[in-house]
């Protein structure tokens, strides 16, 4: 007999789900570890009942029915607790009796996960196939040296300067005129990008920090950090660490209030501060941090109460163009430190960064420009913000250095490039092609949480759920009972091998182009693509 009871728009079936949960009966000892476990609560405990018939053995009896009860695991088909596909139950069986497995059906989920008329929100990236940067080779090799040697056997001194690099006559003149020049730091070319203090867990945090102090301290690389929008934790501020650090301010203006009143008791200046006016997954979007990551720590930090959404909105009411940003920010900025630390904006990939760009020419104070690519991560942008803006970072960058050789100022203003640079896990190459189209410097992020802390989201819709705090590795979750899964000292070591790699892959690019001493800043004679529009458009050779 047929149920009575109505069929509701959103309920699905688990043929309709992105990711099915395959279970084991005969190797599940029903421990419960699973169910404890899973993040967003994709399964639960279920009782089973099964039809067991038997058939007599002289045929002459009647067929009967045993019905057994047994207990198992049972996956919810409720859109607000469908499968991510994390693979932590998998984790955390001692059986393996237990795996998601991603489903063959077109994807249906995502026509219901609107529920409460709000678009849907995801961490992790866009979804497209390749970027150029991939497609790009070194096509250039020198013939003087073996190249097979040379990586291994010259030493290598690969930097870059953050700040405002001015001719001696200028800047002489304005050492005249403002009493000062314009501050510079010798960095290592590999920035990690800014992911805040409430995006990420504390543990995660700790980790990166100790992993960059490390590599300092003990290896002599000038790595450097971005905090992301929110301030950071205050005992950093006022230790000797700090000046590994890049500060963050942006539209939301969180965590400044801590900062500034910190300034008195700083025992370092930061490396730079970093004006934030868009973020490449989401241009002009602003930012959101969920209530469910604002605990008492961030809520104190930001200056919020706690359990409040955290909306960064996509411009300031002190921030309408960037000839006011100029004015009133980085001047301001300037001037808190005494014009001692380089201050830059960060902007979205677009066609009008040329602009921002030319203005940031006229003035001496500006230190840098990054841009941040449509590739670029976050856990806080909307999917038609990550699918349907932004622009390409390669372009951007290349149309930048070319404007900057135009003006005759290519040494003078570093280009920073951030958005999908090691997006399939080609770190060096993508970051050595950015340098030879003019980058002085590339950022990343994503690339870090998945190397150093070992993330799941993926392309393919995997996880991705770093909005909502039930991050299943704890990197960026503000829940004690998740963070705690993530040990700090593990990723700090991990931070370590990703940069030593990273150093070893870019030596083995770059000796054979015959730099042996400096960053190929520029150097596009040296690159080639197999797509005729992408070179042009590049202004690289075409290659086939």
């Amino acid at each position: 007999m047929l149920s009575n009871e109505p069929i509701t728009p959103s309920q699905l079936s688990l043929k309709d789900l992105p990711w099915l949960i395959y279970w084991d009966k005969e190797k599940c000892q029903l421990c419960g570890r699973c169910v404890a476990a899973c993040p967003v609560r994709a399964i639960e405990l279920g009782t089973f009942r099964q039809r067991i018939v038997e058939t007599p053995i002289n045929n002459k009896e009647a067929h009967t029915n045993l019905y057994k009860i047994y207990y198992g695991i049972k996956q919810k088909t409720d859109p607000g607790h469908a499968c991510i596909g994390c693979g932590l139950c998998s984790k955390v069986c001692p059986n393996q009796a237990i795996i998601p497995f991603h489903n063959e059906e077109p994807d249906k989920l995502k026509f219901h996960i609107n529920l409460g008329g709000q678009p849907r929100r995801r961490g992790g990236r866009r979804n497209v196939p390749h970027t150029i940067l991939d497609r790009i080779k070194f096509i250039r090799i020198s013939m003087l040296t073996d190249p097979a040697l040379d990586a291994g056997r010259h030493e290598f001194e690969l930097r870059t300067l953050l700040g405002r690099v001015l001719p001696p006559e200028e800047n002489l003149k304005c050492y005249k005129e403002n009493g000062w020049v314009p501050p510079v730091r010798e960095i290592y070319p590999l920035i990690i990008g800014g992911m805040s203090f409430g995006a990420l867990s504390p543990n995660m945090w700790e980790g990166l920090v100790m992993g960059v102090a490390y590599l300092n301290e003990e290896l002599g690389m000038p790595v450097r950090m971005s905090t992301g929008e929110g301030g950071c934790p205050p005992r950093l501020l006022r230790s000797r660490f700090l000046k590994y650090i890049i500060l963050q301010i942006a539209s939301g203006y969180f965590g400044w209030d801590e900062i500034i009143h910190a300034i008195p008791e700083m025992k370092e200046d930061p490396c730079a501060i970093e004006i934030k006016y868009g973020q490449g997954a989401k241009p002009g979007d602003g930012g959101l941090l969920m209530w469910y990551k604002v605990n008492k720590l961030i809520a104190a930090i930001r200056g919020v109460p706690p359990g409040v959404s955290l909306p960064s909105p996509p411009t300031h009411q002190t921030k309408y163009s960037i000839e006011e940003a100029v004015a009133k920010m980085i001047q301001s900025m300037y001037m808190a430190w005494g014009f001692r630390v380089p201050v830059y904006p960060k902007i979205s990939g677009t066609s009008t960064a040329l602009a921002v760009l030319n203005n940031l020419t006229r003035n001496p104070y500006a230190a840098a420009l990054a841009i941040d690519g449509e590739d670029g991560g976050t856990g806080a942008a909307y999917n038609v913000s990550m699918d349907h803006m932004g622009h390409p970072i390669a372009s951007n960058v290349r149309d930048c250095y070319l404007n900057l050789v135009k003006l005759g100022k290519q040494n003078e203003i570093p280009i920073i490039g951030a958005g999908g640079i090691g997006k399939r896990g080609n770190l060096a190459a993508n970051a050595a092609a950015l340098y030879m189209l003019g980058a002085s410097a590339v950022q990343v992020g994503k690339y870090i949480m998945q190397a150093a802390a070992g993330c799941v989201g993926s392309e393919t819709d995997r996880c991705n759920i770093c909005n909502i705090g039930l991050c299943p590795k704890g990197i960026t979750s503000q829940d004690p009972r998740i963070y705690r899964r993530l040990d700090p000292e593990k990723v700090a070591e991990r931070v370590v091998d990703v940069f030593l790699t990273f150093d070893t892959e870019l030596k083995k690019i770059v000796a054979p182009l015959g730099r042996s001493t400096s960053l190929p800043i520029g150097m596009s004679d040296a690159l080639g693509i197999d797509d005729y529009h992408a070179a042009e458009r590049l202004k690289i050779k075409y290659v086939v």
